[in-house]
């Protein structure tokens, strides 16, 4: 019978795939109509994503076979929503991000600032979370915590030795950071102890709580990294993939909407949020694991001079072997303020833009998009050299001139672009739109009125919760593609600006902070052996209430006049011309 099992178990995946089509059947065989058969596709979809029997790139082709086969759209219908503005936008985020990595900027960026905050405990653990964010909201949040654990635990590393071999010798007590010897022994002047007494000898109890103390730091310093990993992928437009599917989404589902979500609109709503939620995080991971002892967090007594010493070198040791800034960094620097640049001021929505007065079209809004802009610097990349011309002429063995390499090849670019997450976008564009055409978004909308009894902000906290809830089982991108066209739906059924509920939850499935599968930052730490699942899942429960508790306070206050939440607008629903929120009609829309 063990057998038996363990073959089952061994086949679960294949067994599952076959299963899952099959168990679903009755609900479009024995329900007549297309939403039926819509939901058919996507919850065998939702399935399949949350168990990952296949690879998640492969589940989102799903809509390319089931909706020809059950007449909701056309193949080529379809296929077009596999490769929209959106995906354009992060595959040219996305060559941005992989030049950066390349030439090391975003390592030289880190060590500068590390090196102007400082290494006492409370600032070094601020100062990689600051670092961590910011390089998280233009490169990969994988990368960025990747790149930042090795070098914290780099610098712990100096912080926990012993920083004079005479210091106990003379047996002055340990220092702040201080080891004992790996045997348990006490030196004293050079030789072992040899007393055999059980009394333990003096000064074990105080290592002992050292020791202790650096395993909290070290816990602390490795869940903040990955923690502002994903935090900071929040606060751009292409800083994590949840929100371009959030801009995709509406934009398939309201496409008469005047690029109401842009990269400028996004950072000005999203980045005080990731403002606050990294204070707060920083708050509550010191005090949870540095304790209430802040005069000691912040190292105000003076102790463990020579092992900060000892750390800070490290990181100037680190930042002195990049060397110099050279022409390839400072280039990359450029186009990376330029592009940066352009995408706030193409479209930002309370002035004209450079994309209204150059390229309107005939309602006056910007034919380029934010996708085209990535890709316009994306180009540069591959056109500029990564060397002086005037400083770089190399010939060959047969005595000719060699051009040194581009900023960028498609070698690099091929290795490093997630084309999986290109692939699982489209997937989620097609089930949006599949959606709407069924008609499963209106029958879902219909059947979720009752709702407009509950006030707005309960319903924005509740689904929060839940999103944030569902994002540490499953991908958080496809949680917010398999969520957000629901929530669309129940907007407009409820007359509430679907913004108001579709933002929030966008956010709230980048608070993944409970379990080591939950992301990949979380994992890379865990995998370094000093974190239990339940260190991380201590730290993360509050957390994921301070950020669904944050982000509630953001879609309350600043999002209104940015968003204008304060109506319904005439692109959500053209056909509806009077809405009902709590008995009263308005004609032109409604504060909540």
């Amino acid at each position: 019978m063990a057998n038996w099992e363990q073959l089952l178990w061994a086949y679960r995946k294949y067994l599952m795939s076959v299963l899952f089509p099959i168990l679903l059947l009755p609900l479009p065989l024995l329900v007549p109509g297309k939403e039926a058969q819509c939901a058919y596709a996507i919850i065998l979809m939702a399935l399949l994503w949350c168990t990952e029997v296949l690879p998640l790139a492969v589940t989102a082709f799903f809509p390319l076979i089931l909706f020809p086969m059950m007449s909701i759209m056309d193949a080529s219908e379809v296929c077009v929503e596999y490769l929209k503005d959106t995906n354009i936008l992060f595959i040219g985020g996305l060559l941005m991000a992989i030049a950066v990595e390349k030439w090391n900027l975003h390592k030289r960026i880190a060590l500068r600032v590390l090196l102007f905050i400082g290494v006492r405990p409370a600032f070094l653990m601020l100062g990689f979370m600051v670092v961590t964010a910011f390089l998280s909201m233009w490169i990969s949040n994988t990368a960025t915590t990747a790149m930042m654990v090795p070098i914290a635990h780099a610098v712990l590393e100096q912080l926990h030795k012993t920083p004079e071999q005479k210091d106990v010798e003379a047996g002055s007590n340990n220092m702040a950071f201080e080891l004992q010897e790996p045997d348990g022994t006490i030196v004293t002047k050079g030789i072992p102890q040899l007393d055999s007494s059980p009394i333990p000898p003096p000064g074990a109890a105080e290592n002992e709580q050292k020791k202790r103390e650096q395993l909290r730091l070290s816990q602390g310093m490795s869940l903040c990294v990955c923690y502002a990993a994903s935090i900071g992928g929040i606060a751009t437009l292409t800083g994590t993939t949840p929100n371009l599917v959030l801009q995709g989404q509406v934009n398939s589902l309201f496409p008469d909407n005047p690029s109401v979500v842009n990269f400028a609109s996004w950072f000005g709503f999203a980045f005080p949020t990731m403002i606050i939620l990294l204070l707060l995080s920083w708050v509550w991971l010191q005090i949870l694991f540095l304790g209430f002892n802040f005069r000691k967090n912040f190292n105000c007594g003076g102790k463990g001079r020579e092992q900060q010493r000892a750390a800070y070198r490290i990181i100037q040791t680190e930042h002195r072997n990049l060397g110099p800034l050279s022409f390839a960094e400072g280039a990359v620097t450029i186009l990376f303020f330029l592009l940066v640049v352009l995408w706030f001021t193409r479209e930002p929505g309370f002035f004209k833009g450079w994309g209204n007065v150059a390229f309107p079209n005939s309602k006056g809004e910007s034919m380029v998009s934010d996708g085209t802009v990535a890709f316009f610097i994306g180009i540069i990349l591959f056109m500029m050299p990564s060397e002086n011309p005037s400083l770089s002429l190399e010939t060959n063995a047969e005595g000719k001139f060699k051009a040194p390499p581009a900023l960028l090849d498609w070698n690099t670019v091929h290795k490093k672009m997630p084309w999986n997450i290109v692939f699982l976008l489209g997937g989620g564009f097609a089930l949006a739109k599949g959606s709407e055409k069924s008609g499963l978004s209106k029958w879902l909308g219909d059947k979720l009125t009752p709702l407009n009894s509950i006030p707005s902000p309960a319903i924005a906290f509740i689904l929060s919760l839940l999103v944030a809830t569902f994002t540490e089982c499953t991908s958080n991108v496809a949680t917010t593609t398999l969520f957000l066209p629901i929530l669309a739906s129940m907007a407009q059924a409820i007359c509430l600006n679907p913004l108001y509920v579709m933002l929030p939850c966008t956010m709230a499935a980048s608070l993944a902070f409970m379990l080591p599968v939950a992301t990949p930052p979380n994992a890379i730490v865990f995998s370094f052996g000093q974190l239990k699942v339940c260190d991380m899942a201590k730290a993360g429960f509050l957390l994921n209430i301070i950020g669904v508790l944050t982000i509630s306070l953001a879609i309350n206050t600043w999002a209104y006049p940015i968003f204008k939440l304060d109506q319904f607008p005439s692109w959500a629903h053209p056909n509806i011309t009077s809405c009902q929120v709590n008995g009263q009609f308005n004609s032109s829309g409604f504060s909540p």
